[in-house]
């Protein structure tokens, strides 16, 4: 009986060992300025250490290398968000979960006018702005709503975005 004890006792403390939770690093909510081009300090051109101190709550992470898939970059798919570091762009998806400066997400083709003007370069599924920290890029559905976007620091000529 004593023996039996000591065996409970002993399996329900390494199953509390094993069990133990890590936190996940906190970033709060995600604030993209559109007409800056930030997400809440980080441009897209910072180095890929300073993006992952600044907002640790990456889900992965792939430092720039020649086998790197598009050149290397910081992963938020719980937010939607990709940064592509040796690209210097920000891609952001329809399940973003966090604050616009402008409401791109579900826009309608031609309804941001207003905000940004006219397009520097278009075709039917896209269509890309010139803005003063480099280019933004609206990819439209069949709906002709915008169901994702990606900024850069980069002009429209330098832009290399992975497909």
């Amino acid at each position: 009986m004593k023996k039996l004890v000591l065996l409970l006792a002993g399996l329900s403390f390494f199953s509390l060992v094993k069990a133990q939770l890590k936190p996940k690093d906190d970033c709060g909510e995600f604030y993209i300025d559109i007409l800056d081009g930030k997400i809440n300090k980080v441009r897209p051109d910072f180095p890929i250490e300073q993006i992952k101190k600044e907002l640790p709550c990456f889900s992965s992470a792939e430092d720039e290398s020649a086998t790197a898939k598009c050149g290397g970059g910081v992963y938020y798919k719980d937010r939607d968000v990709t940064i592509y570091t040796q690209r210097d762009y920000v891609e952001v998806g329809e399940k973003f979960k966090g604050k616009l400066s402008i409401p791109l997400i579900g826009a309608k083709k031609g309804s941001l006018f207003n905000y940004l003007g006219n397009p520097k370069v278009k075709d039917t599924n896209w269509e890309a702005f010139q803005t003063a920290y480099g280019i933004l890029v609206l990819h439209y559905n069949a709906a002709g709503k915008v169901y994702k976007f990606q900024f850069s620091t980069k002009s429209a000529e330098t832009l290399s975005l992975c497909e």
